[in-house]
């Protein structure tokens, strides 16, 4: 039989049936791009102190002088997580001594809040932090609220390739839609903490799991040059749109259970989609359903206006079914040189996922309006996709990559000099940083397909996935440490990007090179250009075609 690519070469490259597919593929995304940043809002910390009971027999004056100052960003500011004694307060009032003048307040005895808190409403009418006390000795709980909220990312990101081949790409994708928009509108109604938690961890399963299936389904359905745009602008801008649009639900909705509703609500005009979006025909011949197939393709035909021949699939030839040779992780380290990429790989998409959400996550704790930091955060993106797609096709791979990574590592890292009344400037560098790692993160989906054999690509791309992950679920305690020292996080993302940019000049160059077909064709490290060493898991001779599950 012939290969798909030729069967269906008379549809053309860009007909109204692709262009259809390529934007509604794309619109799903936009869901992803708010759910997957919504704990920026969702999980903001407003300002607070202890709160004093009205019951509490203090004069005016007492009441003012009762929570302690603490030093805060170079001023003194009232503590979040500390109070004077109460009896002894009432004690002091009803004696008539005045707080400063007649009492020390240094030498007080302090206590917890024990009555519970008082939150700044300026910013954010609730959240959960309000809902359950998520401060002081809890606060340890927010981080963990989005890491976990990762943690689903992580388990979607295993489980998702899996499903869409065995029940379809269609079918997976809009169950996975309804995951996401289901699980969140549950976590409306949750009565704890631990409910939403939980609740969270499934929408993150849902959220990767439906933009790798949309993904995987917009690149079997294009064209080849088609299919290049859609994974590197299609996907990625949209994401951007739908991140965009989460400081704009925020700024009017600031109850944190009213904007999760009004992040619901997209979902639902996914569902139309479900009769115009196709199943993939690649997987239904994969599947043996040659008839379906034949079914979209002719109609994706009709929509675009030419005329299919007869015959698409000549299901009467015999074909020698290729030998099929299987890929194991320890593949991934077999040669001195592919485990030295490997490891250097993996080390690459870690931190770079560290600094992109940590500076995503980070917004509110920048100078100024969150929700305009926010907004900026997002639209920063659309460049620096188009800038990363310009770069990868005209300029070699690693100076493109160490570049973005000096830009984005070495500005951030420079927000500890800017003095504190240059607020824009801080802001400004953070968003270049923002921009930089940005660019990068896009650019190492290409070269990391680029450095491997066909034997172990789709592993090698499933493990450095996994690493990303990895990294995504501490990004949030990175930009904890803010709470101790405000420019910690930036010191340390700052220092890793810049450490990783170096890092990837030592990698070899795939710009211009044909994808390597077996571990002999691989490109080497540069310390390893004179012979490697082979550590063997196997000899291979040749390098069959293989089918391996991305993780």
């Amino acid at each position: 039989m012939r290969g798909y690519d030729a069967a269906t070469a008379f549809l053309g490259e860009w007909g109204r049936f692709q262009r259809l597919v390529f934007f509604l593929l794309s619109a799903s995304i936009v869901p992803n791009g708010f759910n997957g940043m919504s704990a920026v809002f969702l999980a903001g910390t407003p300002e607070h102190r202890c709160a004093v009971p009205r019951g509490a027999n203090l004069s005016g004056e007492w009441r003012n002088a009762s929570v302690p100052l603490e030093l805060r960003g170079g001023r003194a500011v009232p503590s979040r997580c500390r109070r004077y004694r109460l009896a002894a307060l009432a004690n002091f009032s009803a004696l008539g001594l005045r707080p400063g003048s007649d009492v020390e307040l240094s030498s007080l005895e302090q206590e917890p809040c024990l009555d519970g808190w008082e939150y700044s409403r300026d910013v954010y009418r609730s959240t959960i932090i309000t809902e359950w006390n998520l401060v002081c000795d809890d606060d340890w709980k927010a981080p963990l609220t989005t890491s976990l909220f990762f943690v689903g990312v992580l388990i979607g990101s295993f489980i998702s390739g899996q499903l869409s081949d065995r029940f379809g790409r269609k079918n997976i994708l809009f169950l996975t839609m309804a995951v996401q928009t289901g699980f969140s509108f549950l976590q409306i109604f949750s009565t704890s903490w631990e409910m939403f938690t939980v609740l969270f961890l499934i929408v993150g399963m849902g959220q990767i799991s439906n933009y790798v299936v949309a993904f995987i389904l917009g690149t079997e359905i294009l064209g080849k040059s088609v299919r290049i745009i859609f994974s590197t602008l299609g996907v990625c801008i949209f994401f951007a749109i739908g991140y965009m649009l989460l400081p704009l639900f925020a700024y009017f909705i600031r109850d944190w259970r009213m904007l999760l509703l009004a992040l619901t609500v997209p979902g639902l005009f996914c569902i139309p989609l479900w009769w115009i979006i196709p199943e993939s025909p690649r997987w239904l011949i994969s599947q043996g359903r040659y008839k379906e197939a034949e079914v979209i393709i002719r109609k994706a035909a009709k929509i675009n206006g030419v005329p299919a021949p007869a015959v698409l699939f000549d299901t009467t030839e015999d074909s020698k079914p290729q030998q099929q040779q299987k890929a194991i992780l320890l593949d991934l380290f077999r040669t001195r040189n592919i485990a030295t990429i490997t490891i250097m790989s993996l080390l690459l998409w870690f931190f770079t996922s560290v600094g992109y959400f940590g500076l995503s996550l980070s917004t509110p704790n920048w100078h100024g309006n969150a929700y305009i930091n926010c907004f900026l955060s997002a639209v920063i993106e659309v460049p620096a996709y188009v800038i990363a797609w310009l770069l990868l096709r005209s300029l070699p791979r690693r100076y493109s990559l160490s570049g973005t990574f000096f830009l984005g590592g070495g500005v951030v890292l420079f927000i500890q000099l800017v003095p504190a009344d240059f607020n824009v400037l801080s802001v400004g560098l953070v968003m270049l940083g923002k921009f930089g790692i940005t660019a990068a993160f896009s650019m190492l989906y290409v070269y990391n397909v680029e450095l491997y054999p066909t034997l172990v690509r789709n592993m090698a791309v499933g493990a450095t996935s996994t690493a990303s992950r990895l990294g995504s679920i501490i990004a949030p305690y990175f930009v904890y440490l803010g709470a101790y020292d405000r420019y910690l996080p930036y010191i340390l993302m700052g220092s890793l990007t810049v450490l990783i940019g170096i890092l990837t000049l030592f990698l070899p160059e795939s710009y211009g090179n044909a994808l390597p077909e077996s571990f002999e064709q691989m490109l080497k490290v540069k310390c390893f250009r004179n012979g490697q060493q082979t550590t063997g898991v196997r000899n291979s001779k040749e390098s069959p075609k293989t089918v391996v599950t991305p993780l």
